[in-house]
């Protein structure tokens, strides 16, 4: 996964339906830039340096992976799209929708149509006060001075008057509040780790990652299946006990939900594949033992891939131990997965094909793969 960075964007305007101008900006900005993660008050101010209208102002905190530059042409795309025509003045004029990066984290860019931090932050009090609702203490990266000081010592005494009225995160759209555990499973290449990161990090869930790689009879059993099959399930069976009891047992009351990248049952259906049926029934038997008390998901998601798209994620990560993995074999664990889904009528399923997808890649693909799986949150009410 890119790393992420929070930026602040400030939004004002002055035309027409102000709050629909902002709510609609911020719905965009989710869409197309990031998780919106914080939303300040709005605020009602006079026009600055020109006569017209007051405007309607507020700030939001997002999280993104796109790079400074990005951002700005994807704002401007915005305000063209919500109506915002060409300048028709050398100064300040009304507008439908006005959209500025005012920090990129801590980052300093000098460039002809970009400035980060934002020049004038320290001298509008319109931008401001809205910023103190979500970045009281955050510094601003040239001045070294946090955004309470900014406005102690800011000498725009311009009106400003806090307007009751709330703009709504787009991000409550999709809701996991119908859960307690959320797992996502999938093929070796699924990209079931990179889901549960991006769901874990954009809805305040407790994240339980599979410590595959700690696994010393991974790469070995890759080299000598036959050999290592038994020694490298039971070492998994034996992990993912110790782990998911003890994550499962542990309440975080600072998150909502939990979400994982496995679910228990892989150690069977890997197990079906990689052992002589002698060995899984053995194996089968130690299952059942171990993992009759553990807790089930309240939803489980399956991210099929096609054999292509998963090997062409498998040479992407670059792992050298899976390099010779073969396509029969990811053929029988998504054949194996199947009939053991099919063969589960109580447990909440949902499979999602993401074959033509690349939700890390293409924040669009990421929503709707969310929409896949709020529908299954609904229609479980």
């Amino acid at each position: 996964m890119k790393p992420t960075k929070t930026i602040h964007i400030a939004l004002g305007s002055n035309k027409g339906n102000k709050l629909q101008y902002l709510q609609s900006a911020i719905d965009a900005i989710f869409e197309r830039i990031g998780a919106v993660k914080k939303i300040s008050k709005v605020y009602k101010t006079p026009a600055f340096g020109f006569e017209g209208d007051d405007f309607f102002n507020a700030c939001i905190a997002v999280e993104t992976e796109l790079r400074p530059k990005s951002v700005l042409k994807l704002l401007q795309e915005i305000e063209l799209k919500l109506g915002r025509a060409a300048k028709t003045t050398s100064g300040y004029e009304s507008r439908e929708i006005d959209l500025d990066i005012l920090f990129f984290e801590d980052e300093i860019l000098e460039e002809k149509n970009l400035i980060i931090p934002h020049p004038q932050i320290q001298h509008r009090t319109f931008v401001l006060q809205p910023l103190l609702d979500i970045a009281k203490d955050f510094k601003h990266p040239v001045l070294n001075t946090s955004i309470e000081a900014l406005l102690g010592q800011c000498i725009d005494n311009s009106e400003i008057e806090h307007v009751n009225i709330w703009l709504k995160n787009p991000r409550k759209v999709y809701t996991f509040n119908n859960y307690n555990y959320l797992a996502i499973e999938g093929n070796i290449g699924a990209g079931k780790t990179s889901l549960a990161n991006k769901i874990s990090k954009d809805f305040n869930a407790k994240l339980i990652l599979e410590r595959f790689a700690d696994n010393p009879f991974l790469p070995k059993f890759y080299k000598e299946p036959e050999r290592y099959a038994f020694t490298l399930e039971m070492s998994f069976l034996a992990d993912r006990y110790q782990q998911i009891s003890d994550d499962l047992s542990q309440l975080d009351l600072f998150k909502d939900f939990m979400v994982s990248d496995y679910d228990v049952n892989k150690s069977l259906i890997f197990s079906k594949v990689t052992l002589p049926e002698d060995e899984f029934r053995l194996y089968r038997k130690l299952f059942y033992q171990v993992y009759k008390d553990i807790a089930k998901p309240d939803l489980y998601v399956y991210l099929y891939q096609n054999t292509e798209r998963l090997q062409a994620n498998i040479k992407k990560r670059g792992r050298n131990y899976e390099k010779d993995i073969k396509d029969d074999y990811l053929e029988k664990i998504n054949t194996g997965y199947l009939e053991f889904l099919k063969s589960q009528p109580d447990m909440n399923v949902k499979i999602i094909d993401v074959s033509d997808k690349d939700f890390v890649k293409h924040r669009a693909d990421y929503l709707w793969l969310l929409g896949e799986i709020n529908e299954s949150s609904v229609s479980s009410k």
